[in-house]
């Protein structure tokens, strides 16, 4: 059994928690994010420390407590120093450029990708084989990153397609004659 809701989550300078019965907001330096609450899960504030437990004895109580820890630990870390994920193109002629809102990415098809980049969350292009997705919401952030890598995954003979920065690609041996 998980014991992750026994955790508390503490709230650093300049953020702060405002709490509701059916809701959790959290404002920080770099936006806000709100989250709905649950029946079952019970959430305190206790000065600089939010704590959170179940208000059932069951199963199910105990995993949404856990789960809203989770979630809030992820709020908290968001507003206040945010998240990135990194990606690398790899190939021949494989290119990504940020204009505005939209993403262009040349990667091998007859015709360009265009991405429409959704709000809350912002893409840099340092250089034209790197791609930094940044935003406050992790899962956000997190769904982007699989998006853009789903155009092309890397593939296992010649290891070229979009990977992310710290993904390791098991190469293949060619076929032999």
């Amino acid at each position: 059994m998980s014991r992750i809701a026994n955790n508390p989550v503490s709230i650093p300078a300049g953020v702060e928690v405002t709490l509701n019965d059916t809701s959790l907001s959290v404002k920080g330096s770099k936006g806000t994010i709100a989250l709905d609450t649950h029946h079952l899960v019970a959430i305190r504030q206790e000065g600089s420390v939010l704590k959170f437990a179940a208000t059932q004895r069951s199963k199910a109580a105990g995993a949404l407590a856990g789960t809203f820890r989770a979630l809030a630990a992820n709020m908290v870390t968001g507003v206040s120093t945010g998240f990135a994920r990194e990606l690398q193109l790899i190939g021949v002629g494989y290119r990504a450029q940020a204009q505005g809102r939209v993403l262009n990415l040349s990667l091998g098809f007859s015709h360009p990708v265009e991405y429409q980049i959704p709000e809350g969350v912002d893409i840099d292009t340092p250089t034209q084989t790197q791609v930094i997705v940044r935003g406050i919401d992790k899962q956000k952030v997190g769904q982007v990153s699989a998006e853009i890598r789903a155009y092309r995954p890397p593939e296992p003979y010649k290891g070229k397609g979009v990977r992310y920065a710290d993904e390791i690609v098991k190469r293949k041996e060619a076929k032999k004659k």
